[in-house]
């Protein structure tokens, strides 16, 4: 009987002993837990600050993956591993929701984009109307199909009437960032990129477009079902409301809210 004591003594120590070791393992920085985040490719410079802030605070590892926010949809309709999605849009978010692939009450605005016409040549840009004298062969726009800064770049040239005599010159970037890359690249001379990926910069010529040529660019963030039980899914959105995040976003010329900060905007953007 002392034995058997004995035996059931040892067997609850090794238990205890193993619970200890899984609760130490959990705390190590080794660790860490990651949460993998689907961003729409206009946010990413501002997606990684935010990243390395997020990982400073919580010793949480966001993993990114860019890409046009319909490309992106399309991943996460086919199971890709993402657990949270910043769209650059309200529609695609909302969309994820109704066929169950993202949590309701979890949907918010994270940023609110701004349109920019943009040259690396420094007298091209002059306002509007150096798309109505449209003095260059090609100007860069991202795919309007899937990505709201494309689309926002389509509205903007219907609305000032000169659409169908850009449209033979128009080159289709996949998404916003490789519409970037077209002007950088000198693929065109000209292209309506995103705000926040030139406002660090001073070289060139660029006209940050009026609100009322376009339809807001409202972005919306959304926990997706596969990050359910993920602590660390839930943590990031949470940070990216914060003060911090928050600073990140204005100092790429973003909007905090679902009113864009036009002001601050504007006052962020570097003239011609």
């Amino acid at each position: 009987m002392m034995r058997s004591f004995q035996t059931k003594l040892a067997h609850a120590a090794m238990y205890a002993l193993v619970a200890l070791a899984a609760l130490t393992a959990t705390s190590l920085p080794g660790s860490a837990a990651e949460v993998k985040v689907a961003v729409a490719a206009n946010f990413t410079e501002a997606a990684k600050e935010i990243g390395a802030l997020f990982e400073k605070a919580s010793g949480d590892k966001a993993v990114f993956s860019f890409g046009a926010t319909g490309q992106l949809f399309t991943q996460i309709t086919q199971a890709a591993p993402f657990e949270v999605f910043l769209s650059a849009d309200q529609k695609t978010p909302k969309k994820a929701i109704a066929e169950g692939l993202a949590v309701a009450d979890s949907l918010y605005t994270y940023a609110t984009g701004r349109v920019v016409l943009f040259s690396k040549s420094k007298d091209l840009v002059k306002g509007e109307d150096t798309l109505k004298a449209g003095k260059f062969d090609k100007i860069s726009i991202a795919n309007p199909a899937t990505a709201p800064y494309g689309a926002a770049a389509i509205e903007v040239m219907k609305k000032l009437g000169v659409y169908d005599a850009l449209a033979p010159k128009i080159v289709q970037g996949n998404n916003i960032a490789q519409a970037y890359q077209f002007v950088d690249t000198g693929t065109a001379e000209v292209g309506f990129v995103a705000l926040s990926q030139i406002i660090r910069k001073d070289e060139g010529s660029r006209w940050v477009v009026p609100d009322d040529l376009y339809a807001p660019i409202a972005q919306d963030a959304v926990l997706l079902r596969r990050g359910e039980e993920n602590p660390a899914a839930k943590a990031f959105l949470a940070f990216l409301k914060g003060p911090e995040a928050s600073a990140v976003k204005e100092k790429y010329g973003y909007g905090t809210g679902v009113v864009a900060s036009v002001a601050k905007q504007k006052e962020l953007a570097p003239t011609p």
